[in-house]
């Protein structure tokens, strides 16, 4: 006797967001629609709405997406442990999802996990003694430099199994036109197993040591 058929899972919006993050994980940001994920989901388009009102409500809601994945900083931990936490958890998940740099700060109307992890941002600075002002400062110039690095480190532009000598090593005779550049890579490249995410660390203790500094002297200040 043949077995029935397995049912269906029920759509929910969670499972429509679900598939429109393997869709952008697939072919970009530029590949979701609203047909799209119908197709990766096995449904027709039409039946999204019911869960999602819009293609722009589904954008919301991987903005929403790639914020539940990226470590909440903690008001009762020390702010510079969190916000060193947080980067290194956004740049894995952004990372792991390119799309999401174009995205998460973009929308307009803002889902409640976007919402709260902006607050507990904020709010950790905030118990740390920063003024509102630092602690804007602080957000934007961290984010920055997250973003911005992922970015970079996405983008690179080695082949696959290429090595940063062997990519070096194509790019010619450097000392001659560009000699400031070339004494740059012989001793930070050319032989030292050397890989761009290795700064990572190195830049945000740079971009923490200067807010540390920042705030102390503010907090020496009032008191």
């Amino acid at each position: 006797m043949s077995r029935p058929p397995l049912a269906r899972p029920a759509l929910s919006t969670q499972r429509v967001v679900d598939a429109a993050s393997r869709v952008a994980d697939a072919s970009g940001l530029g590949g979701v629609s609203m047909r799209s994920v119908g197709r990766e989901l096995d449904v027709e388009a039409m039946s999204l709405y019911h869960h999602v009102a819009s293609k722009e409500a589904l954008l919301d809601g991987l903005a929403d997406w790639v914020f539940e994945r990226i470590d909440t900083p903690s008001a009762s931990g020390p702010w510079r442990a969190e916000m060193e936490r947080r980067a290194h958890s956004a740049r894995t998940v952004l990372a792991s999802h390119p799309w999401g740099l174009g995205l998460i700060e973009s929308r307009r109307s803002p889902g409640p996990a976007t919402l709260h992890h902006h607050d507990a941002v904020i709010g950790c600075l905030r118990t740390a003694g920063f003024t509102i002002a630092l602690a804007a400062h602080a957000f934007s110039v961290l984010d920055a430099y997250v973003y911005g690095f992922v970015l970079t480190e996405v983008n690179l532009p080695f082949a696959p199994g290429e090595s940063p000598d062997d990519f070096v090593a194509g790019l010619g005779p450097l000392a001659v036109a560009y000699p400031h550049l070339a004494e740059m890579v012989n001793e930070q490249v050319v032989g030292r197993d050397y890989a761009y995410g290795d700064e990572f660390d190195y830049g945000l203790a740079l971009v923490l040591d200067g807010i540390e500094r920042r705030v102390d002297a503010e907090v020496t200040g009032r008191s």
